[in-house]
């Protein structure tokens, strides 16, 4: 990876550098768990990581600077959530679990990068369209497959030729994605945490064939 990355007057970053813009990066995601993403500075962030205000304006422009970094990062790993859905079986018991690995990789997923995710979904709820397209690349590794998926269900007679593909797979993984930011609140819903996998699994499967699932 050396040579790979660059300070922002252009210079490349040798292997020391490397790890302290990591290490910047990893203490400002620690920050946004537990801190408002309007309230975090740059002396916080380089005081977290013992350095110096200087040396974060070394690889950064600014706090939102590094927040897109953090997102664009997260956008990377979020391309592996292609996988689960993906040319996956959505019929009979192999359809069920295709249901349930998708709901507990998607729900993992936003769990690990919860900070991170939630300064997206603020910058694209205000408008901001570099947030906006870094969330819209996320949801689309899981809306596309699953529009794949009922396509190819609807021409072979299995699902209701009605229904607007896109739309449905855009508004299941809105949905899985409205869940999965709020996974702590569960309870205050009424519902048991336990519950929720299999749950959102049901809809899931029951959105994308019109039919219940054999489990």
């Amino acid at each position: 990876m050396t040579g790979q990355v660059r300070t922002v007057d252009g210079r490349v970053a040798g292997r020391r550098g490397q790890e302290t813009r990591q290490k910047l990066l990893d203490c400002l995601d620690e920050m946004l768990g537990s801190s408002p993403y309007r309230d975090v500075r740059v002396i916080d962030v380089a005081r977290r990581a013992g350095t110096s205000p200087a040396t974060f304006y070394q690889y950064f422009p600014d706090v939102e600077g590094a927040v897109l970094e953090l997102a664009e990062g997260m956008a990377k790993e979020g391309s592996s959530l292609s996988d689960l859905a993906t040319d996956r079986p959505w019929s009979g018991k192999a359809g069920w679990q295709t249901a349930e690995e998708l709901v507990d990789g998607f729900l993992s997923f936003w769990q690990r990068n919860d900070a991170i995710l939630r300064v997206v979904d603020l910058g694209a709820a205000e408008g901001d369209k570099r947030f906006s397209k870094i969330r819209a690349r996320v949801l689309g590794n899981v809306i596309g497959p699953l529009t794949d998926s009922i396509e190819k269900l609807q021409s072979r007679g299995k699902g209701d030729r009605a229904v607007s593909p896109a739309a449905v797979a855009g508004s299941l993984v809105s949905m899985l994605a409205a869940v999965a930011g709020q996974q702590k609140a569960v309870q205050s819903w009424g519902a048991k945490r336990a519950d929720l996998k299999p749950n959102l699994a049901y809809l899931l499967y029951l959105g994308v064939t019109g039919r219940k699932p054999t489990r």
